[in-house]
């Protein structure tokens, strides 16, 4: 099975915008970053606790975010902390295909072995 990881984008449409893409996606081994939870929760005004959010958690492969993927995020390869994050982050959960709808991070096609698509 392969492993998709979510740009925070993605994550809004599936939990907020685009209930069919959340169909489409339910099948298939996701993670995402804590950084993307933080803003969901925040740009929606959600206050703990939350049901959703709990199953959203138990849901999807959370990877850490350590002191190594902030370093790493600081460097590059975009001018863009929060999409250097989640691009190591897939890295580090060893992700087939990092799913976005960021036109700037589409154009970079690979991260690595990691295949930047807008829809799988």
């Amino acid at each position: 099975m392969v492993n998709i990881f979510l740009d925070t984008n993605v994550l809004f449409d599936i939990g907020v915008r685009n209930k069919k893409r959340a169909r489409e996606l339910f099948h298939r081994r996701l993670f995402i970053s804590p950084l993307s939870f933080h803003i969901y929760c925040y740009s929606q005004n959600i206050k703990m606790p939350n049901k959703k959010i709990k199953k959203m958690y138990d849901f999807f492969g959370i990877i850490n975010l350590s002191s190594k993927i902030l370093k790493q995020a600081m460097e590059g390869p975009t001018n863009d902390l929060e999409d250097n994050i989640q691009l190591y982050s897939a890295q580090r959960a060893d992700c087939d295909y990092f799913l976005t709808n960021d036109k700037r991070l589409l154009k970079m096609t690979f991260f690595g072995k990691t295949k930047i698509v807008s829809k799988i």
